[in-house]
């Protein structure tokens, strides 16, 4: 059976994946180059500037030359973002499968929802967490750590998160069984708490150099709607392909074993 929950659970990635790897492609890597330009304050355009200058002095068929090889590299990485895409997204397909298969008793709600709130669970360890003292850094931002801390930092964080993901869980479970209304808003005291203690007590490890704030809150905006984007996918898929395999959840199994004569 749990081989059968990891099939499902890469399938479910490889979808996801495929979509995020687009939208890497498509979206995110134009608005990375974008940034790098302005990051280096226009030094790129004035090398293109002057490197087009030279060709064009060296003749037509050098200039078609190097259209076509910046064709080519343009294109390779979009090939380069869509693979590494659907390979994210089967680690992380997979990952859900496993945490879905032993935890999926705990868990609030009933069939597809459970796997929303592991998603939501997910989104809040691998990312959010660590996002409140490690926002995604931009292109030619300034980091305030060596790559060790922050590593330390971003692990310290997912703990943090994984923890908060599981008190929100145990508060809805607690507060639910007097009134939905009292489980949704115990549910919210751990996150809320979570990002009110870190926006007070967290230093400020990134600065975002030149670019533009309102170009940085963007993009760490979309960096946010991906992965959340991505978590959806992933939970939304591998529902459906539990349904369709037929498979019940483990709240109705347990009452149906309670009911049954």
């Amino acid at each position: 059976m749990l081989v059968d929950y990891l099939e499902r659970g890469v399938l479910a990635g490889a979808i996801a994946g495929i979509a995020y790897g687009v939208y890497m492609a498509i979206v995110a890597n134009p608005l990375i180059g974008y940034m790098e330009g302005l990051a280096e304050g226009g030094e790129h355009g004035d090398h293109s500037h002057e490197s087009g200058s030279h060709t064009h002095g060296a003749g037509e068929h050098t200039h078609e030359a190097a259209e076509h090889a910046h064709a080519v590299s343009e294109a390779t990485t979009a090939v380069v973002s869509v693979g590494s895409g659907v390979l994210w997204g089967i680690l992380l397909g997979g990952v859900f499968a496993l945490a879905f298969y032993f935890l999926e008793p705990a868990l609030p709600g009933r069939g597809r929802l459970k796997t929303y709130v592991l998603a939501g669970a997910g989104l809040l360890t691998v990312s959010i967490a660590p996002w409140l003292v490690l926002p995604p850094a931009t292109p030619g931002a300034e980091l305030a750590f060596d790559p060790t801390v922050r590593s330390a930092i971003y692990a310290g964080m997912m703990v943090v998160g994984a923890a908060a993901a599981a008190a929100s869980i145990y508060g809805y479970r607690r507060g639910s069984t007097r009134s939905d209304l009292l489980g949704v808003v115990t549910a919210a005291v751990p996150i809320v708490s979570l990002v009110a203690i870190t926006a007070v007590a967290a230093p400020t490890v990134v600065e975002s150099g030149s670019t533009p704030t309102a170009l940085v809150t963007a993009f760490r905006g979309l960096t946010a709607l991906s992965q959340a984007a991505l978590w959806t996918l992933v939970a939304g898929s591998f529902g459906w392909l539990q349904a369709r395999a037929g498979v019940r959840s483990a709240t109705d199994r347990r009452e149906d074993l309670l009911t049954s004569p």
